[in-house]
């Protein structure tokens, strides 16, 4: 298996999951924050629903442009954080089995202006920021949705209010 194809594998494991904390936010909830720092639970899911499919279009660019973090839309829906979800699966779906080894160890960078940001290895940024910074953020997630007091999917294993997942492996 290629190294795109085990991430890729990974991330097909973990789509599921994802729809299912985004489909449990409150579309009623969306402007709510759980401190005046933090991102509205609406921006959060948005923020979950694309990250992969951004990161893989970034990934697709050497050198890319750093994002604009202070940039935080707010959806108006629910509907519109699915539909950004599902276009955000299908980028990476098409996109991330593309990369061979060669490309995947290729030293990638991000760059902001004339500066250097980052340079790693471009199966490196992958596993980071499309997976690993995902799975922080769905856990970030978890947390809102318990103090709005809906019940928090399983994962990996079972959450307070549901049994482990029947799909695919998951942690003992």
């Amino acid at each position: 298996m290629s190294l795109a194809q085990v991430l890729f594998a990974e991330f097909e494991q973990q789509v599921p999951v994802a729809r299912e904390y985004l489909k449990r936010v409150p579309e009623d909830r969306l402007t709510w924050k759980p401190h005046q720092k933090s991102r509205s639970a609406g921006q959060l899911a948005l923020h979950i629903a694309t990250v992969p499919g951004g990161i893989v279009r970034m990934a697709q660019q050497n050198p890319a442009l750093a994002p604009d973090f202070s940039i935080m839309p707010q959806p108006a829906s629910l509907r519109e954080v699915l539909n950004a979800f599902d276009e955000s699966v299908k980028v990476v779906s098409e996109g991330l089995p593309k990369f061979d080894d060669a490309a995947m160890r290729e030293t990638w960078r991000t760059v902001q202006g004339d500066k250097e940001v980052l340079a790693v290895p471009r199966g490196q940024f992958l596993r980071d920021i499309m997976l690993n910074h995902w799975y922080q953020h769905r856990g970030q997630l978890s947390v809102y949705l318990r103090l709005l007091d809906v019940a928090v999917p399983a994962s990996w294993g079972p959450s307070a209010d549901e049994p482990p997942l029947s799909r695919g492996p998951r942690a003992i």
